[in-house]
């Protein structure tokens, strides 16, 4: 029998390569990098999950409001339904600027004077903590898409090598020696990968989304700051103050 056979025979009969056996044949730290790459893939698809939850929430809470502003309704009537409870998107900045109103109508000097200026600087505070809110933990996909691959990459070239090390100190070349370092190896990659894509594609839709809502909180500002003023104008010109105001 020559050297060639004897090698060959000194093989497993046979080779599991499946994904879990990949995983526990693999070397610690490569095992580290995997397992850091999964955890990573499941707080980005719970991220992810969240994140299609509340946009799909707050575009059907803007929706709702919008049809009841400009419904008609009074504004003083909408504003006490809304105060007592806990509000976002449109609903808060609403909320924000009425409020704002009121203190100055309730103030002992009743003076418009920079009120136009204070009403709006209150809106555009309620704008960036709603975007605020709207982005948060899409840092967290960002940095998985952008690093996953290469934290992949360092696990697949520290396996392949610790597969080239064992390689030659058993001195056997052959294939089926070889190519399961290798896979346990490219596994690594493999994770970084499926960690990484969807992070990417969900990063980029749910940052338009954001931009998309945060468009529609400053149009809405702009058209209601236009509304609060022409109610400045008129009890201006009129000097009868009213604590009744309506969608004009």
């Amino acid at each position: 029998m020559n050297a060639t056979d004897i090698a060959q025979a000194a093989l497993p009969a046979t080779s599991d390569v499946s994904l879990w056996a990949l995983f526990w044949q693999a070397h610690w730290v490569v095992k580290l990098v995997m397992a850091g790459l999964l955890g990573a893939s499941v707080w980005c698809w719970a991220i992810i999950i969240n994140k299609t939850v509340l946009f799909a929430r707050s575009r059907a809470a803007m929706n709702r409001f919008e049809q009841v502003f400009w419904s008609g309704q009074s504004l003083e009537e909408l504003y006490r339904g809304l105060s007592v409870r806990q509000n976002g998107g449109m609903a808060a900045l609403f909320v924000a600027a009425m409020r704002e109103w009121k203190r100055s109508l309730e103030s002992s000097g009743r003076s418009f004077l920079g009120l136009q200026a204070r009403i709006e600087k209150v809106m555009d505070v309620t704008i960036q903590r709603e975007a605020e809110r709207l982005e948060s933990g899409l840092l967290v996909l960002a940095t998985v898409g952008s690093s996953g691959p290469f934290i992949g990459l360092f696990g697949t070239v520290f396996g392949i090598m610790t597969a080239f090390q064992s390689i030659a100190a058993s001195k056997n070349t052959s294939l089926a020696a070889v190519a399961p370092g290798i896979s346990e190896a490219l596994f690594a990659t493999a994770m970084g990968l499926v960690a990484a894509i969807p992070a990417v594609i969900a990063y980029n839709k749910f940052n338009a989304e954001v931009a998309k809502q945060q468009a529609r909180l400053e149009g809405f500002a702009d058209e209601f700051s236009a509304i609060l003023s022409r109610q400045i104008d008129e009890r201006i010109a009129t000097h009868a103050p009213s604590h009744s105001t309506s969608v004009a």
